[in-house]
């Protein structure tokens, strides 16, 4: 058995502790085989494997497997990653939940009838799919997807139906249809015309649009961009059906290669009702890094990046931000990139909408379609969804916010963790104690100095050979005892003062004292000496 420790964000208060066997992640890796990723899922081995060697290495293995898995962008948020990671929050089965509510809704509307469900066409986990047809109309399809509401729902219930229900009379040349729409204080149900021939992101990696999401995408058999002209086109209808959304104040932050409908050549945008159910935009773990991609508008320019970049190299970018791109097409197309991927770009902030609309490889692409936008959106609904707009980008804002703080604080704890670091700081002790050392000799050495210069010059007596100190005097008022002796052999001390004494330092310069015992045997002369008569009586003596 296997300990793993998980944690959902920066806050390491949200971690938690699951038991998993080597079983368990063979299990999981043959269900994740439906994405024909190579994935390094430690071999099995049946003699030996409960050594204690073999078992340390199998946990690096299994670690490896892991870090694969979570910093995958599409792998990281399939449902059997997540229920394998966090069991108790993915116990549900949407699907049950998701029929029970389609099943509720053909009671009040009998007219339509499910063909099949949709299996994991798509990436979220909480919201479902299926192919419909009316019961007249039995050779049109439909497509009916459901789902429950996020975290970003800020609208009251009231509103939200309302606004909900308020898609399906907007019509716009680059806005895919919606032929029914409704909502409840739970969640939402969508019914469009489906289409044969898939999405833009289906176009791209040449995938069958009723093939699961991770078979389709994860691992496409040919990276192939589509042709210049394709994505001048596609990238200027992009364009416009932003700028429209922007101008009448519709948040939705939810553009990429799937979200985009393919009817003959021109592109058509999906899931409009996404911001309004309050849905995590699927590069939010991108846009959420940067502190400068902070509104709706900015996160839509930053969508359009990566929709940009996989357009132009039939794959996505390897990680975000992008400062060297392969050859293009089009030296304009990466223009367009560097402005919107690149470090300089994530530390400037988003160009607008408008902005791109005018640089070269957009400027000059002639639209055809000449059907008039239309969505009319009340004002009592305008101001309430300027207020859920506000609330979505404050909620970003601050978690951009942790996350800052978070990789502020774990470069600091890297960096002074580091072995180059640690000696760094052993070298500046080392040079900081010594200083400290030199330092307090020089302090000593000085006071050393005032305190022979403060006896006057004729009264130093000679150093001539070692003596015992003469007691300091007893005038005055002070009550310090005297000093206790200094060690073997000091010089001869100074004599008294007139002043206060003051007790000496017991722990005398040891330094400074053996500096003056050599001073006083360098300066000795023999001559100096009195000349002595001696007697001697060592001779025996007869008597």
């Amino acid at each position: 058995e296997y300990i793993i420790r998980v944690q959902r964000g920066v806050s390491a208060e949200n971690s938690w502790q699951i038991v998993r066997r080597y079983s368990d992640f063979d299990l999981l890796n043959n269900s994740l085989q439906i994405s024909t990723l190579s994935l390094p899922l430690p071999p099995k081995k049946l003699i030996g494997n409960m050594e204690r060697e073999f078992i340390a290495e199998r946990q690096k293995g299994l670690q490896a497997y892991l870090d694969v898995i979570t910093t995958h962008h599409i792998l990281s948020n399939c449902e059997l990653v997540k229920k394998f990671l966090d069991p108790n929050s993915y116990s549900v089965n949407y699907t049950e939940i998701a029929l029970q509510h389609v099943s509720m809704f053909f009671r009040l509307e009998p007219k339509w009838e499910v063909v099949e469900p949709l299996k994991d066409i798509g990436w979220r986990i909480r919201k479902k799919y299926f192919l419909m047809k009316i019961k007249n109309q039995p050779k049109e399809r439909l497509m009916l997807s459901w789902a429950d509401l996020g975290p970003d729902k800020y609208l009251s219930d009231k509103d939200l139906q309302y606004a909900v229900k308020l898609l399906s009379s907007c019509s716009h040349p680059y806005i895919y249809k919606i032929t029914f729409a409704t909502a409840n204080e739970s969640s939402a149900l969508v019914i469009r015309p489906f289409s044969e021939k898939g999405t833009l992101k289906d176009l791209i990696y040449k995938a069958k649009p009723k093939d699961p999401f991770l078979k389709k995408y994860c691992n496409p058999k040919k990276i192939q961009g589509l042709e210049l002209q394709q994505i001048k086109t596609y990238g200027r209808q992009i364009l416009e059906v932003l700028k429209f959304l922007h101008e009448k104040g519709f948040p939705y932050g939810h553009l990429h290669s799937a979200n985009v409908m393919l009817d003959g050549d021109t592109c058509k945008l999906l899931d409009l009702e996404n911001s309004l159910l309050g849905l995590p935009s699927f590069y939010r773990s991108y846009f959420s890094q940067f502190r400068k991609i902070n509104t709706l508008e900015g996160v839509d320019v930053h969508c359009f990046g990566h929709l940009l970049y996989e357009m132009t190299y039939g794959r996505p970018p390897d990680t975000i931000p992008v400062d060297s791109f392969p050859p293009a097409p089009s030296v304009f197309v990466v223009s367009v990139l560097e402005s919107i991927l690149t470090s300089e770009a994530m530390k400037n902030g988003m160009p607008t909408v408008s902005r791109l609309l005018q640089m070269p490889l957009f400027s000059d692409v002639l639209l055809t379609n000449s059907e008039k936008p239309q969505f009319k959106i009340p004002t009592k609904l305008k101001e309430a969804l300027k207020t859920f707009k506000e609330c979505i980008e404050k909620r970003l804002t601050e978690e951009q916010k942790l996350i800052h703080q978070h990789r502020r604080l774990t470069r600091a704890q890297s960096h002074h963790g580091s072995e180059e670091e640690k000696k760094k700081r052993k070298i500046l002790a080392r040079k900081k104690s010594k200083r400290s050392a030199y330092e307090s000799g020089e302090e000593h050495s000085a006071k050393y100095s005032n305190s022979n210069n403060s006896a006057g010059s004729g009264a130093s007596s000679p150093l001539t050979s070692p003596s015992s100190p003469t007691p300091p005097s007893t005038a005055g008022a002070s009550s310090i005892p005297p000093a206790p002796p200094p060690p073997p052999l000091p010089p001869a001390a100074p004599p008294p003062s007139t002043e206060v004494p003051t007790q000496p330092n017991p722990q005398a310069d040891v330094s400074a004292s053996r500096g003056a015992l050599l001073s006083s045997i360098q300066n000795f002369q023999k001559g100096t000496l009195k000349k002595t008569q001696t007697c001697d009586y060592s001779a025996p003596r007869i008597s």
